[in-house]
């Protein structure tokens, strides 16, 4: 099972506990415990990451944003807003089990149908890939390092 498992992020001191058998932590963004589950898991050191290696300002982060796609309730992992309000960063976090692939950028680029941010992310915490979309040219690039929050 990946849960608690290491990661290739940054560790992170988490306050862990034990509720009746069940592992839960404090989101410092939804300022609550939550159940540990091994995406969890990936949402969490990412959401860290951004904080702490990346500069991105806590407030701006929401995590499990709901959206309708084809009248379908959707969830958003991640998403980062700019200081106006606007989505800079989308973020889909997948357990550490989960092979990246096609389908799971096919997912993100439909969440992204929605969002129609710039800037998008697919982890399992043990592989990252950044993608930054020109909607002009109808293009995607892969970059290799996710660029600073003042770099945006």
């Amino acid at each position: 099972m990946d849960l608690l498992l290491p990661l290739n992020l940054p560790p992170y001191p988490f306050k862990i506990n034990d509720v009746n058998g069940q592992l839960t932590l404090f989101d410092i963004i939804r300022k609550r415990n939550i159940i540990i589950t091994p995406e969890e898991w990936v949402r969490q050191h990412f959401v860290q990451y951004l904080i702490n290696q990346k500069k991105y300002p806590k407030t701006l982060i929401k995590l499990e944003g709901g959206h309708k796609l084809h009248g379908m309730a959707k969830r958003t992992d991640i998403v980062v807003y700019n200081s106006l309000g606007e989505k800079i960063l989308l973020v889909e976090c997948k357990a550490p089990s989960v092979t990246i692939d096609q389908k799971t950028f096919d997912q993100i680029a439909r969440y992204n149908m929605v969002h129609k941010v710039k800037l998008l992310v697919v982890t399992n915490g043990l592989q990252h890939y950044y993608c930054r979309i020109d909607f002009d040219k109808q293009d995607y690039k892969f970059i290799e390092e996710l660029p600073f929050y003042n770099e945006l």
